[in-house]
């Protein structure tokens, strides 16, 4: 049981991290750190055009 709930976590955490970002899904690396910087999952390209113009 304890196996199970495990697992899923698991694969909800990997489903997070998959370096796809949420504005022009495209997979790039910087996607995952800012994530962590800033709890969106933007690329480098789209976090600076979301500061620049912020609509």
């Amino acid at each position: 049981m304890i196996d199970k709930i495990d697992e899923k976590n698991l694969n909800t955490d990997n489903e997070e991290l998959n370096n796809i970002c949420e504005e022009c899904k495209d997979e790039d690396e910087s996607v995952t750190q800012n994530l962590i910087l800033t709890g969106f999952k933007l690329c480098k390209s789209c976090r600076v055009s979301k500061i620049i113009f912020p609509l």
